[in-house]
């Protein structure tokens, strides 16, 4: 008996969903990015005003100043949906985790000298405090936020967020010997020592900043354009210098994920700024507006993990990296 064996290939009657094709130009092969992003945002069948906001629709472009003809084009050059968001960051923590068995296990922090490991203690682990700040803004972008592009990017951004403090969090634990010392003692500092008041003052103001794109702004591009170079690239460097590279095994995962994100943030912005003058304009004002609140609230912080002198100098380099960061962006006026 002959069995014979024949493939029958499917022809799909279409390549995507409708919507994409019409962005598309034509009934063309969506990638998962665009068919997980398009026109997602809710725009029709609200039955009611939220009582909150009576003005404006439940989900309302007026809730900024920035003006977009379609809120579809900030989209993501990581390409991240759902799926491809959470592959990438789980490979990122097998490494992290890899990373932080290989210190505990050799014991590499507490052979530290003592003075070393509270200047860890001091300079790293209260930013668990300001992580959970970053989270918290995130959180509020994606939730009045207008379009998936960059909701759902926002919402990636608040989950990194929450585990970045998480990491924070448990260098602390590793600096002193799981006993949640440390934790308290960043918590006091966060609370009561005065070159962190600034930086903590600044993150209260945030969490008042009604306008969204303003707080993305504020949050995504200054403060973590500033901050970020300042403690997991200057002082890393300074620290890994004197004491080897385990602070480096443990801050791999913060200096990738901001070069991976500064790449979306960029693409964001530069994109409204192109949109029109106007838009440029009012971002230049933010910038330079809360650049100057960053720098004020990061002075103490850079002089007490860097001393007065380095501190300055320290701070003002990082600036100079950031105002070209800005001029690449076009925001030549916001470079200032």
């Amino acid at each position: 008996m002959a069995v014979e064996i024949k493939t029958t290939s499917v022809e799909p009657l279409r390549e995507t969903f409708s919507n994409v094709a019409e962005r598309l130009g034509g009934d063309k092969p969506a990638s998962r990015y665009q068919e997980a992003t398009y026109d997602l945002q809710p725009t029709t069948n609200f039955h009611y005003h939220p009582l909150w906001d009576a003005d404006r629709e439940l989900y309302d472009q007026r809730r900024t100043k920035i003006v977009m003809a379609d809120w579809y084009t900030l989209l993501d050059p990581r390409q991240y949906y759902y799926g491809a968001y959470t592959i990438t960051r789980s490979r990122q923590q097998e490494t992290m985790e890899k990373n932080l068995k290989f210190v505990e296990e050799r014991g590499l922090l507490s052979s530290l000298p003592d003075a070393e490991r509270e200047r860890l203690v001091y300079a790293l682990v209260p930013l668990r405090h300001e992580e959970w700040g970053a989270n918290t803004n995130n959180c509020y972008i994606t939730a009045f936020g207008w379009g998936t592009a960059l909701t759902q990017a926002t919402m990636f951004a608040t989950m990194d967020r929450l585990g970045l403090a998480q990491y924070l969090g448990r260098f602390g634990l590793l600096l002193d010997g799981n006993t949640g010392e440390s934790l308290d003692r960043a918590k006091q500092l966060w609370l009561e020592d005065p070159a962190w008041q600034g930086l903590r003052q600044l993150v209260e103001k945030l969490f008042v900043t009604k306008d969204w794109f303003e707080l993305f702004v504020a949050q995504n591009l200054v403060l973590d354009g500033l901050l970020h170079p300042l403690v997991f690239e200057r002082f890393e460097f300074q620290f890994s210098r004197r004491n080897g590279p385990t602070l480096s095994l443990l801050v791999d995962f913060m200096t990738q994920w901001f070069a991976e994100t500064s790449r979306w943030v960029d693409a964001v912005i530069k994109r409204v700024v192109e949109e029109s003058p106007t838009n440029a304009e009012q971002l230049a004002a933010w910038i330079a507006d809360w650049r100057q609140q960053v720098n004020v609230a990061l002075t103490s912080y850079a002089e007490a993990i860097f001393g007065a002198e380095e501190g300055a100098v320290q701070l003002a380099e990082v600036g100079e990296a950031f105002a070209k960061r800005l001029a690449k962006l076009g925001l030549k006026a916001g470079a200032q």
